[in-house]
């Protein structure tokens, strides 16, 4: 069984609370409770990364979720310049901990580089009902 949606959204700070809401909305409809809160947090995180250094100004950038038999795959496009690093920050640092903390709470991370811009996907593995 494999289903997916996806969703546009502008280069505005308010599409980080969205996403949370499409992501947590669609988990709600597929059933999916397992890791949603985990899923939800990843996506905005996914998210706001593309609002602040991703999307250039103008343009809008997607979220695509897709359910699998075994998991959930998020993946946040957009036509940016740039490949995201994924570091740990020091305690000192105020900011840049997004995609440490996707790193961190996915079961699998990777960047996609795209004929323009890049696809950022984390997936994750669900418990068996």
């Amino acid at each position: 069984m494999s289903s997916s949606t996806e969703q546009r959204f502008p280069r505005a700070r308010a599409s980080a609370r969205a996403v949370r809401q499409f992501v947590g909305d669609t988990l709600a409809g597929w059933g999916v409770s397992d890791r949603r809160d985990d899923m939800r947090l990843c996506a905005s995180e996914m998210a706001a990364n593309a609002v602040l250094h991703g999307a250039p100004p103008g343009r809008e950038f997607s979220v695509r979720l897709t359910r699998e038999r075994e998991g959930m795959w998020i993946e946040v496009r957009d036509s940016g310049p740039g490949r995201p690093m994924l570091w740990r920050p020091g305690s000192e640092v105020e900011r840049g901990r997004g995609l440490w903390l996707v790193g961190v709470l996915a079961d699998e991370f990777e960047v996609r580089e795209e004929v323009v811009g890049k696809t950022v996907r984390a997936g994750f593995k669900l418990a068996r009902d």
